[in-house]
């Protein structure tokens, strides 16, 4: 089946089977590599996209569902040639280590501070509770989005 969807801002057309997920579709079909495939069941969100503005797991969300929708990846949260900020304070943060959760936290904190600039503690670990970090103690994650708060701020 052909679908139509627009990634980042730009229209994309796709060939994909029935079954096929999003994420493969992203990376595989659309040439998005920044959604990572992990678990394939929607525990790790290392797949976190953006459909029509709510944050969900690409590798549990078909292709065909994402038809004539908007999706916004990683690779589509900045604008121009700058880092979003978000992708800023986890680099000044050292929010990174191995990186293959990243682009899912990234996204995951990008809708938190869009929904609640000024979020508490528990509303930070609540939002990124479906995201898991193989690396890290979370400590340098949650003082990313923290600091991506403070620049939304001030």
């Amino acid at each position: 089946m052909r679908i139509a969807l627009r990634v980042n801002g730009v229209e994309h057309e796709a060939d994909c089977w029935e079954g096929e997920s999003l994420l493969f579709a992203l990376r595989e079909k659309l040439g998005l590599p920044g959604s990572k495939n992990a678990c394939e069941q929607g525990e790790c969100g290392s797949c976190s996209v953006l459909l029509d503005g709510v944050l969900v797991c690409a590798c549990l969300v078909l292709a065909a569902q994402a038809d004539g929708h908007e999706v916004t990846t990683v690779e589509g949260l900045a604008a121009g040639d700058g880092l979003h900020r978000v992708q800023q304070a986890f680099v000044d943060a050292g929010a990174v280590q191995c990186g293959f959760c990243t682009p899912g936290f990234v996204v995951a904190a990008a809708d938190l501070l869009d929904r609640r600039p000024d979020p508490s503690e528990d509303e930070v670990r609540e939002a990124l509770s479906g995201n898991l970090c193989r690396c890290t103690g979370y400590a340098k994650i949650f003082e990313a989005v923290r600091l991506a708060a403070q620049v939304g701020s001030g």
